[in-house]
């Protein structure tokens, strides 16, 4: 099983509008093999609270306008540090850069196929990593 072109176009979308918010390390998995609750998950980050609400905003914009879409749950919208957007098709995650080192969602789902995305959002890899180094978070004792 693959995930629906309902689920890819939202991600796809998702991750655009994350990208023009400036986003850190987008990537979507396909986890519709794994997991009945939904069929993709996107992952992305900012270097601060506000960016990652900023993000949040963008992308609960672009679902609604692009897509018609609204989430059915919005999650740690207070603190700013992880919030996560469920649109049941696609869950979405935006992590304070430090958090996303540190929680690595990546290896949880680094055996599901990612779902290619637009080249502005691939351009966005390595930064939270980066972040995370320039200001000491470490994952684990290490960074991968």
């Amino acid at each position: 099983m693959t995930a629906t072109d309902r689920a890819v176009e939202l991600v796809t979308a998702a991750a655009q509008a994350a990208a023009d918010r400036l986003a850190h390390d987008i990537i979507a998995y396909d986890v519709s093999d794994v997991l009945a609750i939904t069929d993709a998950f996107l992952l992305a980050s900012a270097p601060n609270d506000r960016q990652v609400k900023a993000i949040v905003d963008g992308i609960e914009e672009a679902l609604l306008k692009e897509h018609g879409a609204k989430p059915v749950r919005r999650e740690g919208e207070r603190d700013g540090r992880w919030v996560l957007l469920d649109y049941v098709d696609i869950v979405v995650h935006v992590q304070h850069a430090e958090e996303r080192v540190f929680y690595a969602l990546e290896r949880l789902w680094k055996d599901c196929p990612e779902i290619e995305l637009p080249e502005d959002a691939r351009a966005t890899r390595g930064r939270a990593e980066e972040h995370a180094r320039a200001h000491g978070a470490e994952a684990d004792g290490e960074l991968s």
